[in-house]
């Protein structure tokens, strides 16, 4: 059984189709990778999966349940972890978690061992007790997926979650993320920006182009569609969405982004 289907999700803004008739289906333990342009859709996408963000037609289920109409229930079995930061800088790292632990209603005789489990997971144990303005941009980033995991959710979504960082924290990033996967069997459905990422560590990826998926199976078979045996992932990017594309974005976006860079930086 799928841990996430959609049937031609859309989104319409005005006018503009965002995300236009998208159809994915996720195995459970699969790391999906969805690529495109700034302005293709990705973080639409998203928002609409992580119930943020109504669709305009289409359903999507998640682990048996409805994203609109079983709202909540979809809330409770995903984590999300969003390009903009969502700890707070004058609480702890462990006083985050606490919090996340009570919002997701974790029973108070397990908050401890639960926290105390992420905080090892993600390796910030002896970082528990500072602030998290103090923590660098990939501790940060650890700690957030610590917070969105913290209910063991099997579905994690990871919205350009190395953004801003050094090649040396993306990598500790990724294996904690990989640990997940590995240990849990968290199903990861992830958006970046950087090929030689999504090329190592997503079993499936899908190309996203003017709100269409116009591409989607593994980065080996990916490669070899392009006609070109020495291809790389990002020529396939270029050849199904880098050519009449722009990858711009808007104001707000690139905004955005150059702020979660200096933050995380």
């Amino acid at each position: 059984m799928a841990i996430l289907e959609t049937q031609a999700l859309t989104r319409k803004f005005a006018g503009l189709t965002a995300v236009d008739a998208m159809t994915i289906s996720l195995a459970p333990g699969e790391v999906f990778g969805l690529l495109g342009p700034n302005g293709a859709g990705k973080t639409t996408a998203i928002k609409m999966l992580t119930t943020l963000l109504p669709p305009t037609s289409g359903t999507a289920h998640i682990a048996g349940f409805e994203i609109t109409r079983q709202a909540g229930s979809v809330r409770r079995v995903i984590g999300y972890v969003p390009q903009m930061l969502s700890i707070d800088p004058s609480l702890t790292g462990y006083e985050n978690l606490l919090v996340f632990a009570k919002l997701y209603d974790i029973p108070r005789a397990e908050r401890e061992s639960r926290i105390d489990e992420a905080l090892v997971l993600v390796g910030l144990t002896d970082a528990a007790g500072k602030l998290a303005r103090q923590y660098s941009g990939g501790m940060i980033r650890r700690l957030e997926i610590a917070q969105s995991t913290l209910h063991r959710p099997p579905l994690l979504f990871l919205d350009e979650p190395t953004v801003g960082l050094d090649p040396i924290a993306r990598q500790a990033v990724w294996e904690h993320i990989m640990r997940l996967r590995d240990n849990f069997g968290v199903t990861i459905f992830l958006t970046t920006h950087y090929m030689e990422e999504a090329e190592s560590l997503c079993s499936r990826v899908a190309i996203m182009h003017r709100g269409k998926i116009v591409k989607d199976d593994s980065p080996t078979r990916l490669k070899a569609s392009v006609g070109n045996h020495q291809a790389t992932l990002g020529d396939v990017f270029v050849h199904y969405a880098g050519d009449t594309l722009e990858s711009g974005g808007s104001y707000l976006e690139t905004s955005r982004g150059r702020r979660t860079a200096k933050r995380l930086g």
